[in-house]
């Protein structure tokens, strides 16, 4: 009997590329001591004819032109949640890949599991654990009150017998729970390292796209936030969202960072209570719980999240500091650039804040990535430097550039609509997102400057 020889490859953990042989520094991103060996099955190509011939089968292919394809939408399946669902893009599409990351104790398994119990009572689905027991999983979903009369259960790790199974049970959803777990008998390396999680994944996407089924992957996440395993994961999969929040925190976001269904960047909220994680319908609402008595270095803002205006409370403490570096310390926004905002205070402001501590804190545990917060920033910052509060029913957004200019920031129009709906009467925008028709009930200041801004503030 001959010995089939196999080949190795060296992967890259952190850009995914690989390499003939092992070498220090990865010369695609720069990483050092990030490639680790990855053993290439002797018969890749039998693997994808195994599917083949089963119900729901893409079948061959034929060549259309672009004219001919047809444009109808993907059909969509709701999961019951609608925030889940917006983060979505709609619903789950048949035939889709989608990764669900988050730190432990954030809420994964909660998520889903109450999804499959739902989505269990109009279609098949299949929920395999690889982590939990079967009674552990039992446990929870009693706890959470959930029907459990429907839904089909499997603890297994092989990523061959979990295919078999799902194509004698034809489910049309099915979770795989999770995905560092699972394993391949012919690859020659532990549950969790890059090859087993490269090729695990690549088996699972090729039984999902032949057989239609709708696959839904938990993935583990690193210190740093960001997803385990090789960046090829992420190039494989149709959707990758991260579950966001503190194991302290009521509240969690759910976030699309690749969505080939969808827009990207759509946030999702949930409160998690004692019955499981519940969508919160008006994220604002929550978010804006202010005190009566408004403190100085406290204002709000509207930040854009995906498709919809989002209000969120941004907190500045200025102090004196003690220190040969003053600190500068942001939560829920970038450090660096609030480095570079402090410098344009100082250099077209005229407020030096050289020797303050300056805190910043994006209230509820958001995160702010886009640069319209900078002008609301810099406002809280004054004002806790002043130690003058400013107006309740003031909101201000606006993107700030080196030179102290206002810039606009798309949405405007919308952001103000949703600063008004919940009773904000007051609002420092850029020039250029502006309304052209004055409202009546509210009070829109136009700024080209910074130093207008502060002007502004300065008379309230």
């Amino acid at each position: 009997m001959s010995k089939t020889k196999t080949k190795a490859a060296y992967v890259c953990n952190d850009c995914g590329a690989d390499y003939t042989k092992w070498q220090g520094q990865c010369s695609e991103c720069g990483a050092w001591n990030s490639l680790s060996e990855v053993r290439l099955g002797p018969t890749p190509g039998n693997r994808a004819a195994r599917f083949e011939g089963y119900a729901g089968s893409a079948g061959a292919n034929a060549v259309q032109t672009l004219a001919e394809i047809s444009l109808e939408d993907l059909p969509r399946i709701g999961t019951g949640a609608g925030e889940f669902d917006r983060v979505l893009g709609g619903g789950l599409v048949p035939g889709s890949v989608v990764l669900i990351g988050g730190h432990p104790g954030a809420g994964k398994s909660t998520l889903l599991l109450q999804t499959l119990c739902k989505l269990a009572e109009r279609l098949p689905a299949l929920y395999i654990t690889g982590e939990e027991s079967l009674q552990q999983v039992a446990m929870r979903a009693q706890r959470l009150k959930l029907p459990t009369d429907k839904l089909q259960m499997l603890s297994e790790t092989s990523v061959e017998s979990i295919c078999a199974t799902a194509q004698k049970l034809a489910p049309k959803v099915m979770v795989v729970d999770s995905i560092q777990v699972v394993h391949m008998a012919d690859i020659q390396s532990a549950p969790g390292s890059v090859s087993q999680v490269r090729e695990s994944a690549a088996y699972l996407t090729r039984f999902a796209k032949q057989t239609g089924t709708i696959l839904i992957l938990v993935g583990h996440v690193t210190k740093d936030g960001s997803l385990a395993g090789p960046k090829v994961l992420e190039h494989m999969i149709d959707c990758s969202i991260l579950l966001e929040g503190d194991n302290d925190a009521r509240f969690r976001t759910l976030r699309g960072s690749k969505n080939r269904f969808g827009a990207v960047n759509e946030l999702g909220v949930f409160a998690m209570t004692e019955q499981g994680l519940k969508e919160v319908s008006n994220p604002s609402a929550i978010f804006l719980q202010r005190a009566d008595d408004i403190a100085s270095g406290s204002v709000v803002m509207v930040m854009w999240e995906g498709t919809r205006p989002l209000l969120v409370e941004i907190q500045a403490l200025v102090d004196d500091s003690h220190l040969g570096n003053p600190r500068r310390v942001a939560v829920g926004l970038d450090q660096n650039r609030l480095s570079m905002l402090l410098a344009v205070l100082h250099r077209h402001g005229g407020i030096l804040v050289g020797d303050q501590d300056v805190f910043i804190n994006v209230v509820g545990g958001l995160r702010v990535m886009e640069t319209s917060a900078d002008l609301a920033v810099l406002m809280a910052i004054v004002s806790s430097f002043r130690d003058r509060p400013l107006p309740q029913d003031l909101m201000v957004f606006g993107e700030v550039g080196l030179s102290g200019e206002i810039r606009p920031v798309p949405g405007g129009q919308e952001r103000l609509r949703e600063a008004s709906k919940h009773g904000f009467r007051k609002a420092i925008v850029p020039h250029g997102n502006a309304p052209r028709e004055k409202h009546k009930d509210f009070e829109v200041i136009a700024v080209k400057h910074l130093s207008e801004a502060l002007d502004a503030v300065q008379n309230f």
